[in-house]
């Protein structure tokens, strides 16, 4: 089953990083990245709030247990985001395509 995942990044350069070593090892299809977005959250007892960028990945059920063991290794975060949400319907040759892609 096709999976859209997002991850967030503290910048654009290591964004890049990220989604280019995900693709490279073909644990993705696609990564679309969303400059600027301003987060809040609880860190430490503490709401933090931080300009990052957002990374919404397309992949595969079948790469998800990977793509969880090697995100902590490329990601500067002690914690990185990554929230994984089903696809419950797209376009065939779009999925198809996400499929393809990861199977290499």
């Amino acid at each position: 089953m096709t999976r859209v995942c997002l991850i967030t990044a503290p910048t654009q350069e290591k964004a890049l990083e990220i989604a280019r070593a995900l693709l490279q090892a073909r644990l993705v299809a696609c990564v679309n990245l969303v400059p600027a977005i301003t987060s809040l959250y609880w860190w430490e007892g503490q709401i933090q709030q931080d300009s990052e960028v957002l990374m919404i990945v397309k992949t595969e059920d079948s790469r998800l247990d990977l793509l969880q063991q090697q995100l902590p290794k490329l990601h500067p975060y002690s914690v990185p985001e990554l929230v994984v949400l089903p696809v419950e319907g797209g376009l065939p040759a779009y999925l198809e395509w996400v499929r393809a892609s990861v199977s290499g």
